[in-house]
């Protein structure tokens, strides 16, 4: 890694539409993106779900912009009315929007004669100074302003947008991980976990717990950008997690 390479990339993910906030449409982006951003090495720090009202659309990404590396969008650039994201972020940068000629000569090139409707029009309709995102799918494309990335709701198109601007993205340190399986409930190990975090502060010690058949056990996953940190805090879980196992044992006598 180049040592200009900063340690850390961070974003933002705005998910804009009615129909998520009613319950109609189930969010099937969130997970991909998190997943996506964290293999690329960029730290995903807040997620924000807002309605299609220009204000609330305009507020969330002028604050998230200044906050974080990039943010990303999704919904809201369809070919219907109440597809308001483009006419926001234009609003939200302060510039012009208009019918993209670029993006014009890709759906025109799309869609058969005579279908290229007023309403498929639409999609076309770019902030100023944007530049597009390829969308593999359906043709209709994304766009860049800034550090914004405005992408389809359509998880399968929001996708292909994703790996058409993967390339283009600056990444970070990637963060490596660790599991530590713990055959104890997560009250036993609870205090030790603490003190080793406390030990441990360059280290993220999350710990889960689970049931299977009524049997409580706890998995703890460490996470680092640092590789060789995970072995002896590894090493110190795995001695708290034999600690509470064999005082458990000798409490059942």
């Amino acid at each position: 890694m180049d040592d200009a390479t900063p340690q850390t990339v961070t974003a933002a993910f705005l998910v804009i539409g009615d129909e998520i906030l009613s319950g109609r449409t189930k969010d099937k982006n969130i997970g991909y993106i998190a997943d996506f951003l964290t293999m690329s090495g960029i730290d995903l720090m807040e997620v924000r779900v807002v309605p299609d009202i220009e204000d609330r659309i305009v507020e969330a990404v002028n604050a998230l912009r200044g906050r974080y590396d990039y943010v990303f969008t999704s919904g809201g650039i369809g070919p219907t009315h109440d597809d308001i994201t483009a006419d926001s972020i234009a609003k939200a940068f302060g510039v012009a929007i208009d019918h993209d000629p670029r993006a014009m000569a890709i759906l025109a090139a799309h869609y058969p004669p005579g279908e290229f409707t007023e309403a498929r029009q639409r999609m076309a309709r770019i902030p100023l100074g944007a530049d597009l995102i390829e969308n593999k799918v359906s043709k209709a494309p994304g766009f860049r302003i800034g550090n914004v990335h405005v992408m389809a709701g359509v998880p399968s198109i929001m996708q292909a947008m994703l790996d058409a601007i993967a390339p283009t993205l600056r990444t970070g340190r990637k963060i490596v991980s660790r599991t530590v399986d713990a055959d104890i409930p997560e009250s036993r190990i609870a205090d030790a976990l603490r003190q080793i975090q406390a030990d441990n502060p360059d280290v993220i010690i999350g710990s889960y717990p689970r049931t299977n058949d009524g049997r409580f056990s706890t998995q703890v996953v460490l996470r680092s950008r640092e590789p060789d940190r995970l072995v002896p805090v590894a090493a110190a879980v795995e001695a708290a997690v034999a600690a509470a196992v064999a005082a458990a044992q000798a409490a059942r006598g």
